[in-house]
């Protein structure tokens, strides 16, 4: 598994944009993940699944709710990171409301949850691999905070965790 200090694993993301505009053209965008994440301090934070019940009330909210505490923090961007296809991870974002606030990042075939080690088996609930729920700081593509929840809880990587992190 990831830990403080190592470097995110080079990955391919997709984020699906409704408006053309900063280089994005509409639909599904690659997002390379070393590219994006070099010199910025991003809060990335992972779920098991969009519209699930603790992600659409808790997790995603808890997000868009600190985006200016994070901002004054020194956080540059946040990244909601889920084992989903890059279009439902645009139609959750406009029901979530997240706007330019969070960038929400599909993790369709599970490549960069299993590349950081932070897989969660839900194949007996009919949801297969997915991320586990975690939540990273991140500074220059390096791991300087990891808070990885236990089975089933929601305790360390919501919002407030990591602003505490981030001004730290």
């Amino acid at each position: 598994m990831i830990k403080v200090g190592d470097t995110l694993p080079a990955a391919t993301l997709m984020e699906f944009s409704e408006v053309e505009g900063n280089g994005c053209s509409i639909g599904p965008n690659p997002v390379d993940v070393s590219k994006a994440a070099a010199g910025k301090t991003i809060a990335l934070f992972g779920l098991p699944g969009a519209y699930t019940p603790t992600c659409s009330a808790k997790h995603v909210p808890g997000y868009v709710e600190t985006f200016d505490e994070l901002k004054a923090a020194g956080v540059d961007e946040i990244w909601c990171v889920s084992v989903n296809d890059a279009f439902v991870m645009g139609a959750w974002a406009r029901d979530q409301k997240t706007g330019a606030k969070v960038r929400m990042l599909a993790d369709g075939s599970a490549d960069f949850a299993k590349a950081t080690g932070l897989t969660l088996d839900l194949t007996a609930r009919g949801m297969g691999l997915r991320s586990n729920r975690y939540s990273m700081l991140v500074k220059d593509g390096k791991v300087a905070a990891l808070n990885v929840e236990g089975p089933g809880k929601f305790e360390v990587s919501d919002a407030g965790t990591l602003l505490a992190q981030a001004k730290g």
